[in-house]
Order: C-alpha cells, then structure tokens, then sequence
C-alpha cells in the first residue's frame, strides 16, 4: 500500500508532538526509562531551549526517533502524561486504512467499468491483505463488501460503518490484552 506524501507528512509530525511531549517529560521520568539511553542527554538539552531553538532541536530528534519502534516512547509519554497522543495515533491509523480501503475499491470499480467486467462484493484487494496481517480479527468479507457499496453508492454510512468496524476491533484487542496482563 502506498503512503501519499501528505500521509507521510501527517506522520512526521505526529512523531514530532512526540518528541515535543517526551521533551516536557520531568528528568526523573526520563532515568527510569529504558531504550532511550542515547536520547536521554539530548532529551534533557532540549528541554532547557527555548524558542525556535527548541523547535530545531525536537525536528531533529524527530529525525533521530522516526526509524526507532515507537511504541515503548508512547508508553512512556502516555504513563505520565496521559493516553491522548497514543489514543489519537490509533485513530489516524484507522483512518488511514479506511480511506485506503475506499480508495482502492474506487479504482477497482472504474477499472470494471473501463473493462466492462462484472465487480462482486466480495472483491480481493491490497489494503485487505495488509489489514488482516495487522490485524487477523477482521472478517475481510464484511469490510470488502462496506467498501464494495460505497464505491457503488458514494454513501458516506458506508464508509462511517468501516471505520466503527475496525475501532471496535482495535477496541477489542485492546480489552483482550488487557485482560492477558
């Protein structure tokens, strides 16, 4: 699946309100943290900037942090000041794969019309694949024919119905991991 430059862009700066948060952290929350050896000395220089020197300084930690897994700084982040950047990234991602989703079906649509070849509800597509292998609770056919009537209808329910289909499985596995703890 590819990724337009504005996605990208969107993504960067997510990872940027990151550093940004991860640079207001308290130095004793920082200590404690583990994998960010390397960063933690930068992290504490950053926080005494102001201005644009700041903001120099977290896009280039940005830079830095963005090939890093990212999900141990959002713990982190999300243990002392709270769970919204993280909450909000998951949103993002969904609706990345929604608008994906959608997308593709479009194009498959136009290319069956193009082609004068029947188009079924249960179609195969990119986006499905790399979905399930995300996230294996999903019933491909069920967000294979959302996005079939969408493209045939251009109702937005359609689209709102994939997006509350894939919350309620991020929801899902959220409840689940919980409860594995």
């Amino acid at each position: 699946m590819q990724v337009s430059r504005t996605e990208q862009k969107r993504r960067i700066k997510e990872i940027e309100q990151l550093v940004a948060e991860l640079v207001k952290l308290p130095p004793q929350a920082l200590d404690r943290a583990t994998g960010l050896e390397e960063f933690k000395l930068i992290l504490r220089d950053t926080a005494k900037l102001e201005g644009s020197a700041r903001q120099r300084q977290i896009k280039y930690l940005t830079k830095l942090v963005q090939n890093e897994p990212l999900e141990p700084l959002y713990e982190l982040v999300g243990r002392h000041r709270g769970k919204s950047l993280s909450e909000r990234k998951q949103l993002h991602a969904l609706e990345f794969y929604r608008d994906a989703l959608v997308n593709e079906a479009l194009e498959k649509r136009q290319e069956c019309r193009e082609n004068n070849t029947e188009w079924a509800e249960n179609w195969t597509s990119d986006t499905l694949v790399e979905l399930k292998a995300e996230m294996p609770e999903i019933e491909v056919l069920t967000l294979s024919r959302l996005s079939y009537l969408f493209a045939q209808t251009r109702n937005p329910r359609h689209s709102r119905e994939i997006f509350r289909y894939l919350r309620s499985i991020q929801e899902m596995r959220q409840r689940n991991s919980l409860q594995a703890r």
